[in-house]
């Protein structure tokens, strides 16, 4: 079975840090350019981190620029976000996400996407 899955989220203290994990079963990354993407409740999903098949490449939303690390470990086929000095408007559903095709922009179209993670919880509160 072709799948991503998400680890890594949790409840964590506003200033805080967490590294999300992004594990791939059934197939390689090699060649896939990665997504992070979030949805908070009552808004809609956007786009937060991308990542280049290479890894060279990686480009974050504004909101998380400086904060905010996107990397990937092709040989334990896993892509990773690091996040550090959490804020609460951090909270969401974090969902990984994978597609060969070219993305423009900060990631591209979801549509894009061929495979998507079930998603982990990020809460950021006192």
């Amino acid at each position: 079975q072709l799948q991503l899955v998400e680890s890594g989220g949790g409840l964590v203290q506003p200033g805080g840090s967490l590294r999300l994990s992004c594990a791939a079963s059934g197939f390689t990354l090699d060649g896939y350019r990665i997504g992070w993407f979030r949805q908070a409740p009552g808004k809609e999903r956007e786009a937060v981190s991308c990542i280049s098949s290479s890894g060279v490449i990686s480009r974050y939303v504004d909101s998380v620029k400086g904060r905010f690390s996107i990397s990937r470990d092709n040989a334990e086929n896993t892509v990773y976000l690091q996040m550090n000095s959490l804020k609460p408007e951090d909270s969401a559903v974090y969902y990984c996400a994978a597609t060969r095709t070219p993305v423009f922009g900060l990631c591209g179209l979801f549509h894009q996407y061929n495979y998507w993670g079930q998603g982990t919880q990020v809460t950021v509160s006192s």
